[in-house]
């Protein structure tokens, strides 16, 4: 039996590819978040005001609660927070044929 290869932890653990995507990004936006919670020192209801949310919502994010954040909460979040997010698109090697 051969192992299998995935281009990421999200692929391993998702059913599809759309939400293996979904997921990474909403990782990538929740670990920056809390980089900018740790660095600024923040107490959490500091956080809260500047993200736009309540402290609850940042005890979740601290906790890496993923599945109780969509990924435009956290874009909304991460602009709120003076981060600038922008999206990459990696598409496969196309040879012409």
């Amino acid at each position: 039996m051969k192992g299998q290869i995935f281009y990421s932890v999200w692929d391993a653990i998702e059913d599809t590819p759309q939400q293996a995507a979904n997921l990474q990004a909403r990782s990538v936006l929740m670990m920056e978040l809390e980089k900018i919670i740790q660095q600024q020192r923040l107490s959490q209801p500091e956080a809260a005001r500047r993200f736009g949310v309540t402290q609850p919502r940042i005890a979740k994010l601290l906790q890496g609660k993923i599945h109780r954040f969509s990924l435009e909460a956290l874009m909304d979040m991460a602009a709120a927070a003076g981060l600038f997010p922008r999206m990459v698109v990696d598409s496969p090697n196309c040879q012409a044929a």
